[in-house]
Parts: structure tokens; C-alpha cells; sequence
């Protein structure tokens, strides 16, 4: 929502109203106010809570969307049967973008024109979350927990942007530590030819660097996965000992494969986009050994008070996908947004939902400490490395 206009600094006294506000402000608010009130006038006749979210529920990366967007619904579906907050549900508004940036957009138009909305939540893919931050801001629409851990939307820090998980720097940073640790410096890196794979691939330049040692190679493999092969061979050529792949989906099945059958005894070190369940179930044997970073929790470890939590919520869902870290991330993010939405109390709009989510400061949610300093921050700095076991199963 757009704010209301400070008073203009004159190098003379300004010309007051009656009630004593410059009269330039007050004309400014006199234009703006309507504007303003019917937007949250809007947004408090609705029956629920509703959020938009564009997704990939059909496209290449359509098993992380449909894990990250269900995993949400679980948590409001879980609200919503106690209630909602303040008597409202929560209603999630998904639009497939197929992870195609030329659909998201319309879409995401689409969504910020609709007064009704509380905020954009979980809106997936770097590409399409670059494009939407800027029209969001412009809106005035609150754009909560994007599934994107790239640094480049992470630039600007717009109050009314929040990032849950931790970046794709720093997972790719906690990778190359624990390769340095162990002694292994014969590293390549694959990357998607987009701008999620452009930030993994500078990320990891960084860290490479910081540790005294470069890349022997770098290849990019584009969406469809039709170049994985030759990636493959060109990086295998260069007998590393390990392969960063900063890559997701189907382009991630396939250039694993090709790598293994390349070189039978390299190394794969994945970021938490690679994990979905069916690229992992989709590798078979090739899967196995490889190891993966996380943004959340093992969603096996119960004992967890956020994953039991979780685990309730997913079987009422009544969901056939498999309890995965991408589920529960999503799970978490709509955490989040209920426990900032009670903090924002009755009536609350776009204004007073941030205004209360910065409040919060820190918030504990058993199992996943979040803090919230300031803009721009990640909130979670949560990353750990998993390796697949021989039954598909994620272990430390």
C-alpha cells in the first residue's frame, strides 16, 4: 500500500491548513486517500485471507512447486479448521506459470490488480520473483517468503519484501567449506543457464576464491536439458574430484546421470532445489552418495516440534506427495505469515501485516529459529548437508 506522503521541507514556512498539515501533504493525501481506502476497505470485506501465489504446477520444476505449495496449504488448512485467524480463512490463490517467465507475468499482473489481496506468498523460481518485486513494490502489495534463495532479489531491501530461507550463497558457501575441510580442490560446477544459475555460479566463484582455489570448469545446461550431456562430458573431462550442480528438475536429472556415467567415481554436491522427491526417485542408483544442502529440517525427524507439527498438518491434507523438505519448507513460510498475521491483529492490512511481521524481531518455531533484522536478510540462516541413502531417503 502506498504510504502517505511526509510533509515537503521548504527553505521558507510552509502554508498550513487549518488542521495544521502543509498543504501540499494535504492535497496528497486527498488524492491518495480514496485510492488507499478503497484498497483496504477491500481487503477487510473479504470473506478470507487471500493470497496470491504464481507457480510452477505443470513445468520442469513442477515437483519442487506442487511440494512448496501444498506444504503451505497444509499449514492453512490446519488454521483454518480451528477457525482461520480472527474468523477468516486463509485462501491460497495458485497461478501455474509452468516456469515460464512469459506466463508468470501476466499472471503476477493479474494478482497485484485484485485489491482484495493481502499479499504475494511463496511465488516460485528466481526469474519470475526478479520480475514481480518491482510491480509489487509499485502496487503497494506485500510479497512474503519468494521461493528463491538468489541474492539478487534479495537487493534494494523494500520493507515489504520478507525472505524466509537462506540464500543460494550460503548454501553454496556451506558446500565449499565442508570440500575444503575434507581436502578435495579438483571442483567444477553446473549450472542452470538462467539467473538462478548465474547466482549459483558467481556464489561459488566467491567462495572458491575465498578458500585460495578456482573452478577447473563451468557449463551451464538450459532448462529442457537438452545440452546436459555434452555439460556433462565437458566438465567429466576434466577428471574432477567433485561436481557443485547448481541445477533443478530435469536438468538436474539428467546432467547427474550423464556426470556418473562420465565418471563413476565423482563426487555430486546439489543445493536443496535439487532434492525434489521425483528427481531423486528419478536417479535410482545414480542418486545414491549424492549429497544435497538443506534450508529446513530432516522431515523424518519427528522428534522436531516444527516437523511434528508438520506431519499432522500433512496428513489431514490428505495429500498423495511424499513428506519432503520442500513440502515442509512451505509448510514453515505459511507458519510465518499466520503467526505475523495474528501478531498484525483484527482488521489487519498490507501496512499493518509488515508493521507486525517486523515487530516479531525473532520468532521460534521448534526446530527453526528465525530472525527478523532487517530487509534484504534471510530470516533463516538454516543450512545443513544431507546425503541419499540407497533408499531414496535423505540422512545426514
Amino acid at each position: 500500500m502506498r504510504e502517505m506522503l511526509p510533509p515537503i521541507a521548504f527553505d521558507r514556512p510552509p502554508v498550513t491548513t487549518a488542521k495544521g498539515l502543509p498543504r501540499r501533504t494535504a492535497l496528497a493525501c486527498a488524492l491518495t486517500l480514496p485510492w488507499l481506502a478503497r484498497a483496504v476497505q477491500a481487503q477487510e470485506a473479504a470473506p478470507s485471507w487471500r493470497l496470491g501465489q504464481t507457480i510452477d504446477l505443470s513445468g520442469p520444476l513442477a515437483d519442487l512447486g506442487r511440494a512448496i505449495h501444498h506444504g503451505a496449504r497444509a499449514c492453512f488448512e490446519a488454521v483454518n479448521a480451528k477457525g482461520g485467524v480472527d474468523g477468516k480463512p486463509l485462501e491460497l490463490i495458485a497461478k501455474d506459470d509452468a516456469y515460464d517467465l512469459k506466463r508468470s507475468e501476466p499472471l503476477a499482473d493479474e494478482l497485484l490488480a485484485d485489491r482484495s489481496l493481502l499479499a504475494l506468498f511463496g511465488c516460485f523460481g528466481t526469474p519470475m520473483v526478479e520480475s514481480l518485486l518491482p510491480k509489487a513494490e509499485k502496487a503497494g502489495v506485500p510479497v512474503f517468503a519468494p521461493y528463491s534463495g538468489a541474492l539478487s532479489v534479495r537487493r534494494g531491501n523494500p520493507r515489504s519484501v520478507v525472505h524466509v530461507r537462506a540464500s543460494y550463497a550460503d548454501e553454496v558457501g556451506r558446500i565449499i567449506e565442508h570440500l575444503a575441510t575434507i581436502g578435495t580442490r579438483r571442483i567444477v560446477v553446473a549450472h542452470q543457464a538462467n539467473s538462478f544459475g548465474k547466482e549459483v555460479a558467481d556464489a561459488a566463484a566467491v567462495s572458491l576464491e575465498a578458500h585460495k582455489f578456482k573452478a577447473l570448469g563451468v557449463a551451464s545446461v538450459k532448462n529442457d536439458a537438452s545440452d546436459a550431456e555434452a555439460a556433462a562430458s565437458q566438465l567429466m573431462a576434466k577428471e574432477p574430484e567433485a561436481v557443485l550442480v547448481g541445477l533443478a528438475g530435469k536438468p538436474a536429472l539428467a546432467f547427474i546421470k550423464a556426470a556418473k556415467a562420465h565418471r563413476k567415481g565423482v563426487r555430486v554436491y546439489a543445493l536443496s532445489v535439487m532434492g525434489a522427491a521425483a528427481t531423486v526417485q528419478g536417479l535410482g542408483p545414480d542418486g545414491v552418495g549424492v549429497a544435497v544442502s538443506q534450508v529446513v529440517p530432516l522431515p523424518t525427524q519427528t522428534v522436531t516440534p516444527i516437523v511434528r507439527d508438520f506431519h499432522a498438518a500433512w496428513k489431514a491434507l490428505g495429500t498423495d506427495l511424499p513428506a519432503s523438505h520442500t513440502a515442509l519448507e512451505g509448510y514453515i513460510n505459511a507458519r510465518v505469515f499466520v503467526e505475523a498475521l495474528k501478531a498484525a491483529g483484527r482488521g489487519a492490512g498490507r501496512t499493518s501485516l509488515m508493521d507486525a511481521l517486523w515487530r516479531l524481531r525473532r520468532l521460534d518455531l521448534g526446530g527453526m529459529d528465525l530472525r527478523f533484522a532487517e530487509p534484504g536478510q534471510s530470516a533463516s540462516r538454516y543450512v545443513e548437508l544431507t546425503i541419499i541413502g540407497r533408499d531414496g531417503r535423505f540422512v545426514r
